[in-house]
């Protein structure tokens, strides 16, 4: 897991080609005025899900990870705690290949994802996005799905 502020991205850029490309997706974006739902960037290589939503407790969320696609994970508005835990920590889910993505049960670490932020997220980590920082609140983020 990579957790910094996009004024850094230069750094990360480095991963591969299709890192620049989210990462200038996001620079270059008003990420407020987009349309929720999907954005190509670079067709299944590289997308954007542009997604509103309310938080939600921990309680009511999941921890979920996936094996085709690398996350990087921004919040466009408002705020949200992310876990974040090593998959090999976690009980596992059986794999679901079709929407891939498979979900787990067990105990992480959080932080504080505000806008100018992102995460970076790659197939070894468990993620637990969306929770609520104080209360349940609105949150405007855009996930860019980098196919690995």
């Amino acid at each position: 897991m990579i957790f910094a502020t996009l004024s850094h991205t230069a750094r990360y850029e480095r991963l591969g080609p299709r890192f620049a490309r989210a990462f200038e997706f996001l620079h270059d974006t008003a990420l407020a005025e987009l349309a929720a739902g999907r954005h190509d960037i670079d067709g299944d290589k590289v997308f954007a899900i542009v997604s509103d939503y309310q938080t939600k407790t921990v309680e009511e969320s999941r921890w979920e990870a996936h094996r085709r696609h690398v996350d990087v994970q921004c919040v466009a508005s408002g705020s949200e705690l992310i876990g974040v835990a090593p998959l090999e920590s976690l009980a596992l889910d059986p794999y679901d290949e079709d929407n891939d993505i498979l979900f787990a049960s067990g105990d992480g670490q959080f932080v504080a994802l505000v806008p100018g932020q992102f995460v970076v997220l790659f197939p070894e980590d468990a993620h637990m996005p969306g929770v609520s920082v104080a209360q349940p609140a609105p949150v405007r983020k855009v996930v860019v799905k980098v196919s690995v």
